[in-house]
């Protein structure tokens, strides 16, 4: 059996989450010597190293010291390890090589990878990706940012396997190497609190395609400046997706149809009301899904098919219940002002808005002018509170609202205030780490707090 290129090798990984858990697994079991830090007390990590606890992993556990790297071949840190931070910092002043567990899955996988990043839509794109694989029959493979990393599966992957890969930033800016089939859905403002300005975010979801070949494909969204200006990179070939226009080499729509343009030759693949999913923004997360679908050689029959039987992803304008009238929708996963508006627009009923949380370091002025058109009430919670509530205030028709302190109390308020017909919206267009440990946990907090109230009345 070949040798792993991380046998014999120290390999110190930064954060004891999911992704870093996944990668000392496999490091451990093809013979690195494997030390995970991470900041949190060990009274936070019990249940983390106990999972580990059967391979040979050491442990620093409530510092990250300098004296990790004495030794150190490789270090990975995690997606909430800036690079910014002082023991990477030391790291590469040291020449030490920077990697994650993405980076590693996709210098073994035996099949060719299939990204996709965005400033939003990735994951609803590549578990619709995933979808289409298993329709057509195929061996799939999804994962990445999304749910399994799938350098654990490595050994079981096979060449003719379809392997798809969401990626962001975090994970992207260490990247030396590009997916054979890229899609870039959209580039627009997001976390730059962490990446601290938009030319170094670019520069980090470039590496989706900056090192493809030839003989690779390059899907960009052509209604999204950002995405398009990575066109100047695509060393193979470029295909396109829109949802305003026809493109020469990709996927759009046009006259209430989705079709599919290649070679030359134009097909209507299915009708726009096959799509199951609300906003525009879906439609182009559809469209990405069937460009990328067929530069992987899947046929129309079973994109068609996946695409009509495909339900919404949880925490993305996920229906909770309809209570009294009145529907309650969770779109947790909206943690920028664009990602917020993109929700919004997809309802045309009356809106109740629950908006808040932390900032990003993002800019809201859209924001505050198009909800103050479009809501008939905000519902402001969390540290944003009180600096939404001022533009709001400042705009010269500013919607009615309310400003409490947490989610609860948010959802207490909308009900009070929703009428039947109206939709209470959860897009709160700043992340949740004011209260909760990430938006999944947010949104099931108001899966929660809107369920039990619409049993109650149920029961009534």
């Amino acid at each position: 059996m070949k040798m792993d290129p991380l046998s014999g090798k120290r390999l110190v990984i930064l954060g004891l989450a999911r992704q870093g858990r996944a990668l000392a697994r496999f490091a451990a079991r093809v013979g690195a010597e494997v030390v995970i830090s991470d900041l949190r007390p060990p009274s936070a990590l019990a249940d983390s190293v106990a999972a580990l606890r059967e391979l040979e992993i050491e442990f620093v556990l409530g510092e990250h010291p300098l004296s990790l790297l004495e030794g150190t071949d490789l270090l990975a840190p995690s997606g909430g390890v800036p690079l910014s931070a002082p023991i990477v910092v030391a790291a590469q002043e040291k020449g030490i090589t920077l990697t994650n567990d993405s980076l590693e899955f996709a210098r073994r996988s035996p099949a060719p990878l299939i990204g996709v990043t965005g400033s939003a839509g990735k994951t609803t794109t590549t578990a619709l990706l995933g979808a289409i694989g298993r329709t057509s029959g195929a061996p799939t493979w999804v994962g990445g940012n999304i749910g399994n990393p799938l350098i654990e599966h490595v050994e079981s992957i096979s060449a003719g396997d379809l392997v798809v890969q969401e990626l962001s930033s975090f994970q992207l800016e260490l990247w030396d190497r590009s997916p054979a089939v890229a899609a870039v859905l959209n580039i627009t403002p997001n976390h730059l609190d962490r990446h601290g300005t938009m030319a170094a975010y670019r520069a980090a979801k470039a590496n989706i395609v900056r090192h493809q070949e030839e003989g690779d494909v390059a899907v960009l969204c052509a209604d999204d400046p950002g995405a398009m200006a990575l066109a100047t990179l695509v060393k193979g070939r470029l295909r396109t997706f829109s949802a305003r226009q026809p493109v020469q080499d990709g996927a759009y729509l046009a006259a209430e149809q989705v079709w599919l343009a290649a070679g030359g030759e134009r097909q209507p693949l299915f009708p726009a009301s096959d799509i199951p999913l609300r906003g525009t923004h879906n439609v182009l997360n559809v469209l990405a899904a069937v460009t990328v679908a067929d530069s992987a050689g899947i046929s129309a029959a079973a994109i068609h098919q996946a695409v009509a039987a495909f339900q919404p992803v949880p925490h993305r304008l996920e229906p909770v219940a309809i209570s009294d009238g009145v529907q309650y929708v969770n779109d947790s996963i909206a943690t920028a002002p664009e990602r917020a508006l993109a929700a919004i627009d997809a309802f045309d009923e009356p809106l109740v808005l629950l908006a808040g949380g932390r900032d990003k370091n993002m800019v809201w002025d859209e924001w505050a002018t198009r909800v103050s058109a479009r809501a008939r009430h905000v519902v402001l919670f969390g540290e944003l509170a009180p600096q939404l509530a001022a533009l709001l205030a400042s705009q010269p028709e500013p919607p009615s609202l309310t400003r409490v302190k947490t989610l609860a109390e948010a959802v207490a308020a909308a009900r009070r205030v929703a009428r039947p017909g109206e939709v209470v919206l959860l897009a709160p267009g700043g992340t949740s780490f004011d209260a909760y440990g990430d938006f999944e946990e947010r949104g099931e907090d108001f899966r929660h707090l809107v369920g039990a109230f619409a049993r109650e009345m149920e029961q009534a």
